[in-house]
């Protein structure tokens, strides 16, 4: 079972110039549960890792309780769209920003 800090891990690997470029933005996760934490996305710069586990400003706060929720939505186990409607995801910030997520997911 894969947990917050290893998913964080493999979206760091997958982001190239161009999708940060793209977004162009601040993300701040923050993860609860066991293996949670808080991990800063800056995709405003050029050059990776653009993950940290550290917490910053950012223009997007995406919050999950759960970090088995968390790790279902990345892993395409659950739809995010539902986990927000379910409450599962809670986003404060710049609520298009969190549309473009998934470009970061897949």
């Amino acid at each position: 079972m894969s947990n917050p800090e290893q998913i964080f891990t493999e979206m760091n690997g997958r982001i190239t110039k161009e999708k940060a470029a793209k977004i162009n933005s601040t993300y701040l996760f923050d993860i609860g549960g066991e293996g949670g934490g808080k991990w800063h996305a800056d995709l405003t710069k050029a050059e990776g890792p653009y993950i940290e586990k550290k917490d910053a400003e950012a223009k997007c706060t995406i919050t999950v309780p759960k970090a088995e929720d968390w790790v279902a939505i990345a892993t395409g186990k659950l739809n995010a769209t539902s986990a927000f409607m379910q409450g599962k995801i809670k986003v404060k910030g710049d609520m298009s920003l969190a549309m473009k997520l998934q470009t970061l997911l897949s």
